[in-house]
């Protein structure tokens, strides 16, 4: 059992809200998942925290480097850790993704993390440890960019939106598209409908290797979000499978998926001499199910990037392509 995580579970959790940032708060920079050792992107890294305002403050394990990790795992619990636990520290930044961080979950301490609450951001391979917070703790944690990420114009504004102010979101949606005949954003609806549920989600990599553990994913009554990148179109059918024969797409109010870039058969080699594409998958696997379903929302590997705030109550409206925070992430 995860040091700390005591009896609390997704049915007793209160949600927390961690403070909303103010300029000249100082943030912790974390390596949970793959090392950054470039002293270039770690430039680049600090200089995205201080325009938003902000300070960093570096885990003593960032640049460091065991193999394709960002140290070993102890190193990367104790970033982990000192993090949540510095009274100066009021947000806990991912530097990046990669790989790595599901590793961490058994060495967590979470009553260390339920004690200290704070912001908590990252994606991809991050989505391990929001799902783990989450549901043992109870905190509101935000899936969103890591400090490496591109930060558009349109992900700078919803990131502020999301850590800065202490009031519900409200109207998420792609952003506004010059061309409306070939939009560089499109959504898809696969089951048309509205519904309202508390957001989890995140990766679908991540989200199918935490089956069988702890800490898989608990997704009735939730509107669920997943994403992917890279993943060619048998494997995405793969994991959905997975999710259904699990019961986990059972008891959802509704399920929102990423734009899932690069999920396509690799170019002049196919997995399969006749493959689907991934919106063939996705009807077949997701076609019948009897709540709202919409496809091709910004949401993870991509350069326009939403900040959704996993725990809070959001709702789905198919035909208008928007998701809706009904609630504050954060407080004041």
């Amino acid at each position: 059992m995860a040091v700390g995580a005591g009896a609390m579970n997704a049915q007793t959790a209160k949600v927390v809200r961690p403070k909303a940032l103010k300029p000249g708060d100082t943030v912790a920079l974390i390596t949970p998942s793959t090392y950054v050792s470039d002293p270039d992107r770690l430039e680049l890294a600090r200089r995205t925290v201080e325009h938003f305002g902000l300070k960093a403050k570096w885990g003593a394990g960032v640049g460091k480097r065991d193999g394709y990790l960002g140290g070993s795992i102890q190193t990367r619990v104790d970033d982990l850790h000192a993090a949540f636990a510095d009274p100066q520290v009021k947000a806990v930044f991912c530097v990046r993704g990669g790989y790595g961080s599901a590793m961490l979950l058994d060495k967590v301490d979470f009553g260390l993390i339920r004690r200290n609450p704070k912001i908590f951001i990252g994606y991809s391979d991050i989505t391990a440890l929001h799902v783990a917070i989450h549901q043992e703790t109870g905190l509101v944690t935000f899936h969103g960019p890591v400090t490496l990420s591109r930060f558009s114009n349109y992900t700078q504004e919803c990131f502020r939106r999301a850590l800065f102010e202490a009031k519900p979101l409200g109207v998420l949606a792609n952003p506004p598209e010059e061309n409306q005949l070939r939009p560089r954003h499109m959504t898809r609806v696969i089951r048309p409908g509205k519904a309202s549920g508390p957001l989890t989600g995140g990766n679908l990599s991540l989200i199918a290797s935490l089956m069988g553990t702890r800490w898989e994913i608990r997704t009735e009554g939730k509107m669920l979000f997943i994403e992917d990148v890279g993943e060619q179109p048998y494997a995405m059918d793969r994991m959905l499978t997975q999710l259904r024969l699990a019961g986990k797409l059972k008891g959802i109010k509704g399920l929102v998926i990423g734009e899932c870039s690069g999920c396509t058969p690799r170019e002049f080699q196919p997995s399969f001499e006749s493959t689907f594409s991934l919106g063939e998958v996705l009807n077949n696997i997701l076609g019948d199910l009897e709540v709202p379903v919409l496809t091709g929302m910004t949401i993870g590997h991509t350069d326009d990037q939403l900040t959704l705030p996993m725990g809070v109550n959001a709702a789905l409206d198919t035909a208008a392509a928007t998701l809706t925070v009904e609630e504050s992430a954060t407080e004041a």
